[in-house]
């Protein structure tokens, strides 16, 4: 099975046994329970619904309100994305900026309002967590003011030495306020 694309499936469940996150895993999702109520994910980009996603982050979320469209669209390009699907209508995103070899920066993850509450966001991470292609990866990374809950049934912590990390951040607000004076 390809997996790549429309078809990467998640009933794949290859594991590489060197992954040291499966081991601290303590949610498994059934792929059958989902996938027999018609959602699927892929990781085609084809098949993201760039429209959703963009009002999504810009009005909804807490962490991209402002992003311009350009600035989105680079992203998601140049990332390894998934789509949540329900019948081939997207009702969840996420985004993995990553060099599969050693790195991999999860953002972006959302599922829409009135598919919450079912456990797509859990089996969203874990299918992202199983992804082929990022397994034995030394480092994973998040950030998030609210779902600190959801990761960690992954095995994410907080930083272990914060001290030794830095970072430049400049809020997509201020390009919009620029843009707009």
């Amino acid at each position: 099975m390809n997996n790549e694309g429309a078809g990467f499936s998640p009933l794949l469940n290859f594991i590489n046994p060197l992954n040291k996150i499966r081991s601290k895993m303590h949610v498994i999702m059934n792929d059958d329970t989902f996938l027999k109520k018609g959602f699927h994910i892929s990781t085609d980009q084809s098949l993201l619904d760039f429209d959703m996603i963009f009002t999504y982050l810009d009005e909804e979320s807490y962490w991209a309100q402002g992003i311009p469209i350009a600035t989105l669209k680079k992203a998601i390009s140049n990332s390894l994305c998934f789509g949540v699907y329900k019948q081939n209508v997207q009702v969840g995103f996420a985004r993995i900026v990553t060099d599969k070899a050693t790195f991999a920066y999860l953002c972006d993850v959302f599922i829409l309002p009135e598919f919450r509450g079912a456990g797509l966001s859990k089996w969203l991470v874990q299918t992202i967590i199983q992804y082929p292609d990022l397994q034995g990866l030394r480092r994973w990374s998040l950030a998030t003011a609210d779902a600190q809950g959801l990761y960690k049934q992954f095995g994410f912590t907080e930083i272990t030495r914060p001290e030794r990390w830095m970072e430049i951040f400049t809020p997509y607000q201020s390009f919009k306020k620029e843009i707009q004076d």
